[in-house]
């Protein structure tokens, strides 16, 4: 996946370049991981790659030796979100919250509910059973009770002034 064409990637593209120099490669650094994504014609900086990894859910292992080494891992419900990462997605794309008991509708701009939907997957909420995601409304369900709470608690982290989720 040499980039030497001078053409740009996305971050998706780039991310995931990373998950596989990951997988192909002992990566017990970001500077090393800099250093791969540049022969590779990636130019990225340390800052970037942290990002990245963070997003990615990236996560550092002992390996044989000792040493630690990057990995993400591999099924998508074990990827955990931080929680700036979850208050960074709510807050560039939840447009309204509300809900009907354990149900909590979330809005997005067109085109956008799955990328909240993700977030939230990733992030692994005790409260929450699980979430469906349309165009432009995610439909996500609580633990019997707890819809109240992770209504309020979603209103909060999306930073959404004025009535809450139950209006």
């Amino acid at each position: 996946m040499s980039r030497t064409s001078g053409g740009r990637i996305n971050k998706a593209q780039r991310q995931h370049r990373i998950a596989k120099l990951l997988e192909e490669h002992r990566v017990t650094n970001q500077g090393h991981l800099v250093e791969l994504l540049a022969a590779d014609g990636i130019e990225v900086n340390v800052s970037t790659v942290s990002r990245d990894l963070e997003e990615l859910g990236a996560i550092k292992v002992r390996i044989p030796g000792g040493e630690t080494a990057y990995a993400v891992p591999e099924l998508p419900s074990e990827q955990i979100a931080p929680q700036d990462h979850l208050r960074r997605v709510l807050g560039d794309w939840v447009v309204e919250i509300c809900r009907s008991g354990d149900l909590v509708v979330v809005r997005t701009p067109p085109g956008s509910a799955h990328v909240v939907g993700s977030a939230l997957d990733r992030a692994g909420l005790a409260d929450v059973l699980g979430t469906i995601a349309g165009d432009d409304t995610l439909l996500l369900v609580a633990i019997e009770g707890q819809g109240p709470s992770v209504a309020s608690r979603l209103h909060d982290l999306a930073g959404l002034v004025g009535a809450g989720p139950d209006r």
